[in-house]
């Protein structure tokens, strides 16, 4: 494997990352919208360097690693210190109240990503799948239905925005978008969502995604540097 990158150079924070990994694409979408300087390190998850174990000792991405050679996984965790550590919009809400209803919602939608998943691998029947998702997805709907609102925060993008935002990018190359036909309040907030800089800025097209997929289910360790 490569050798490992040295010591994070002062005022940058550095993400290891992966091209198309979902949840390393949320962190990257939390710096983005905050502006913070930093660099990234793409990992290729079908063949890690053993030194990467020592950034995370699961070996998955998104890790964050300062200056002072600090070290942050877990996705949601990633996101919520960079909104804390850096200074510019604040993307959790100051309500106590309101930051909890961000978690609750974070820990439905963390039940939606491993279907999302299974669907997107082809494993099981699609259908009972695609029924599990648009259920789930009634949920989300209700939910911006009952606070009136475009975005999950309120009228503008918020923390728990940019963390979901991945998974609805990945429906439409895996031609799932039918299982948001009964939901008009989460269409309007994924066309709302594409207008996003952030999202802008780190979208990927849906066929660039599609080969990936095909590529990482067959294990290939091209799969992670697919488009270089």
């Amino acid at each position: 494997g490569s050798a490992a990158p040295g010591p994070v150079p002062e005022g940058l924070i550095r993400l290891y990352s992966m091209r198309f990994c979902p949840f390393a694409q949320s962190t990257r979408l939390v710096l983005r919208a905050k502006g913070i300087r930093h660099e990234i390190v793409n990992i290729n998850t079908k063949n890690k360097p053993d030194w990467f174990f020592e950034k995370n000792p699961y070996g998955l991405v998104p890790v964050l690693e300062t200056s002072k050679g600090q070290l942050i996984y877990e996705s949601p965790i990633t996101c919520e210190y960079l909104d804390e550590a850096f200074p510019g919009r604040k993307l959790m809400p100051s309500d106590p109240y309101e930051r909890a209803f961000q978690r609750m919602l974070l820990e439905h939608f963390s039940k939606i990503t491993s279907i999302v998943s299974k669907a997107l691998k082809g494993g099981g029947d699609l259908t009972a799948l695609k029924e599990e998702i648009a259920e789930k997805f009634g949920k989300l709907e209700e939910i911006l239905s009952q606070r009136n609102t475009v975005f999950y925060g309120g009228d503008s993008t918020s923390l728990i925005d940019y963390i979901i935002w991945p998974w609805f990018e990945r429906l439409e190359a895996f031609q799932l978008t039918d299982v948001l036909s009964h939901t008009p309040k989460l269409q309007h907030w994924m066309k709302a969502m594409r207008k996003d800089p952030a999202v802008k800025d780190t979208i990927t097209d849906p066929q660039t995604l599609r080969h990936f997929l095909h590529l990482y289910l067959k294990n290939s360790p091209e799969a992670c540097d697919y488009g270089l």
